[in-house]
């Protein structure tokens, strides 16, 4: 979902909604169709042959190649892929949960490293679950299973104990949903995940940092362990962006995150223990009657260039 890339924001452009037969015969044309939640666009990476970034009202939601489906094109993807890849053996197949579609970039990831894994899907905009899965079709022994669905709604009637690792990427335009921030909603991701199974999900904020230190404070109420990663320019306040918050029962594997973090292109910080705590502070934990959405970030900070 939104990821912070600065620059301008492309025209949305008119469209009636439908995909037109020369869309459909040129696969290197880009697609814009109206879905339930604003105007998608998918456009072509002239670099790579079938690779796609996928736009909604201008603000980049995902970026998948079809030929390349390990190539993560956002750091935060990036991010949530090392917490992934650091979940049990890593030749175990999981299963995971995705709330949040996009382009499927994270579930096509694992099906590519984790062969034999068991993911659901879980978007509440179906019009452009349509869009994707028609334009960008998973393969057909992938193990991912799509659910036009609100996330909390699906996640409350999920199994018990049914998952691995939950991913929570949802953001309606470029904020965080608010009945998504609570500690009831943070009850229901730990009902769905196994003993040890891990939470992650992307966040956006900026200084003084009010959401993200009430979700850390949330999620802290909730499960033993909580962590952070999230760029040095970001956690120091110098400009609006993603963090990734990660929480579990058992210990997290700070140090194997920290190390796939500091390998990035744009590197990371991995907070956790004393520092984390201090970084928290008085913050309060979300009820559901006290819940609002993620802030609105700043002009310019969820746009492509």
């Amino acid at each position: 979902m939104p990821a912070c890339l600065g620059g301008s924001t492309p025209e949305a452009g008119g469209h009636n909604g439908a995909v037109t037969q020369d869309e459909r015969a040129d696969d290197a044309m880009a697609v814009i169709k109206d879905v339930d939640h604003g105007t998608a666009k998918l456009m072509p990476d002239v670099d790579r042959p079938r690779a796609w970034l996928l736009t909604v009202d201008g603000a980049p939601q995902s970026y998948v190649d079809l030929d390349a489906p390990t190539y993560l094109e956002f750091e935060y993807v990036q991010r949530l892929a090392h917490v992934i890849d650091t979940a049990d053996d890593p030749d175990r197949p999981l299963d995971v949960i995705h709330l949040g579609g996009g382009a499927l970039t994270l579930p096509r990831y694992v099906a590519a490293t984790r062969p034999g894994s068991r993911q659901d899907v879980v978007e509440a905009d179906r019009g452009l679950l349509e869009l994707v899965t028609e334009r960008l079709p998973l393969p057909a022994d992938s193990g991912i299973t799509v659910h036009g669905a609100d996330a909390r709604q699906w996640l409350e009637a999920a199994e018990p104990d049914s998952t691995d690792v939950l991913v929570a990427d949802v953001f309606g335009g470029s904020r965080v949903p608010a009945h998504l921030t609570s500690v009831a909603y943070a009850r229901a991701a730990e009902r769905a995940l196994r003993a040890g199974g891990l939470y992650a999900a992307n966040l956006a904020d900026g200084a003084p940092f009010g959401f993200l230190r009430s979700q850390l404070a949330t999620f802290a109420e909730v499960f033993g362990q909580v962590a952070l990663i999230a760029e040095p320019t970001v956690l120091r306040g110098r400009r609006f962006g993603n963090a990734v918050l990660v929480a579990s029962h058992e210990a997290i594997d700070v140090e194997a995150l920290a190390r796939r973090t500091a390998a990035d292109v744009f590197p990371a910080r991995v907070e956790h223990g004393a520092a984390l705590r201090l970084f928290i502070g008085d913050a309060k934990r979300v009820r559901d009657e006290d819940a609002v959405a993620s802030p609105e970030p700043p002009g310019g900070a969820f746009s492509i260039g």
